[in-house]
């Protein structure tokens, strides 16, 4: 029998961007803005995207990093107040293997003409197939894309 276990993580990132909290939004709720940011961040192979930003919408995608491995995200969106914040529940895998389960909070508020963004998430990360140094730098990756893509005026 495979060894089972949990790692129980919280983390939180801070940034200030230079845009309005609606242009931040926007980028998550514009699904041309997300799939640049979030989806093609990274030039991997997509073998199928959704996107369906809405109050018990659904994301999903698989995606390939080396062309063979095929990960996938599966996000249902539990709340959402437009340029305040967004809440949604996420769990990760790899082909039939559960990597993590976790819940995630964005906040936006007003700072000056820009934006707090604040993302806490907290993560069972499962089985060791997964970790919370791991997940918090691809998230502060995935947070450097989404600047570039506000600085481009989303």
């Amino acid at each position: 029998m495979t060894e089972r276990s949990v790692i129980h993580s919280t983390f939180v990132i801070e940034r200030t961007y230079d845009a309005s909290p609606a242009l931040v939004f926007a980028a998550f709720a514009d699904p041309a803005a997300h799939d640049r940011w979030f989806v093609k961040n990274q030039d991997w192979p997509i073998a199928e995207y959704r996107h369906d930003f809405r109050v018990g919408g659904q994301e999903a995608g698989r995606f390939s990093p080396d062309g063979t491995t095929m990960v996938h995200n599966e996000t249902l969106y539990q709340d959402i107040v437009p340029d305040r914040r967004i809440i949604f529940a996420t769990t990760m895998a790899i082909g039939d293997a559960r990597l993590s389960a976790s819940l995630a909070v964005i906040e936006l508020e007003p700072a000056g003409a820009g934006t707090r963004f604040v993302y806490t998430e907290h993560a069972a990360f499962l089985d060791g197939r997964d970790n919370p140094a791991g997940r918090e730098a691809g998230c502060r990756a995935l947070f450097d894309s989404l600047e570039a893509e506000l600085r481009r005026g989303t």
